[in-house]
């Protein structure tokens, strides 16, 4: 995308964390931010600091495991702002602990938030991006997504979803002639948010900055890059594992202490419902 200036960018999960310097990091490039959050006060807040009271900005309540919630939000995004030209699907959750011990429900409202609720706001918004000169869709992923986590079982897999998904979306989209849109997977280690409290670093690693991570994410667009991997440890990730046996990489991830690194994780388990939108 070459500029960002005016663009119109919705953003969900923008109420904290990665999602409220996202907004803030693509304000200061110049664009129209859409902000959205489950929490209307948290959304309420990032308004203020991306300078709603201007104009520059708006802010919509949103649930994404809703689908008539998204649709109606769509509606009046359309009607009060116009068509997006960049979706950044943020929102997500985290439930930590050995397989048996996190409830089943929990490991469904993890799917909800973090897969299907952004490929429910992609199937929704994604005609606007078509419609556009440019378009760009943003799936915040993890480098969880490229590894086993134990002790994280549903949210990794649900990052290796958020991958296939950007990956198979970003081909079908070339197929049909759609190569205007351009598709980002965003790949971080661990963030210091409240998400991320507790975990313990892997050596040769170091807890990322929201901040930091966004400013990738904003240059990604500019740039149509397909993957953000960060740090150096994540990008080698993938060269890694597909050159070294099973059973080697295995063993450097235990040494590394990848696999272990959620094990004594104590972020904030959103109680039912409250995470959506984070």
């Amino acid at each position: 995308m070459q500029t960002l200036a005016d663009k119109r960018v919705l953003i969900t999960g923008a109420g904290h964390g990665l999602g409220r310097e996202l907004a803030l990091a693509f304000a200061a490039a110049g664009a129209k931010l859409i902000v959205t959050d489950l929490m209307a006060e948290r959304m309420a807040e990032t308004l203020s600091l991306v300078g709603g009271a201007d104009g520059r900005a708006a802010g919509y309540a949103l649930d994404v495991t809703d689908n008539a919630m998204i649709g109606d939000v769509r509606d009046r995004v359309h009607r009060e702002q116009g068509p997006i030209d960049v979706l950044v699907n943020n929102a997500g959750v985290a439930f930590g602990g050995t397989f048996l011990d996190v409830p089943l429900e929990k490991h469904h409202a993890t799917y909800h938030v973090n897969l299907l609720g952004q490929v429910a706001m992609a199937h929704t918004f994604l005609p606007d991006l078509i419609a556009r000169a440019e378009g760009h869709l943003v799936h915040v992923a993890s480098a969880s997504g490229l590894i086993a986590l134990p002790y994280a079982t549903t949210y990794a897999s649900s990052k290796w979803g958020v991958l296939g998904f950007s990956e198979s979306i970003r081909e079908e989209l070339r197929l049909l002639g759609h190569r205007h849109v351009a598709v980002t997977a965003v790949c971080p280690s661990y963030i210091d948010t409240g998400m991320a409290a507790g975990v313990r670093v892997p050596l040769l690693s170091r807890m990322l900055k929201a901040d930091e991570v966004a400013r990738l994410v904003v240059r990604a667009v500019r740039k149509r890059q397909e993957l953000v991997l960060t740090p150096w440890l994540v990008k080698i990730t993938p060269f890694s594992r597909g050159v070294l046996p099973p059973s080697w990489f295995r063993r450097t991830c235990d040494w590394l202490g990848i696999t272990g690194s959620m094990s004594t994780w104590h972020g904030h388990n959103p109680p039912s419902g409250e995470g959506r939108g984070e």
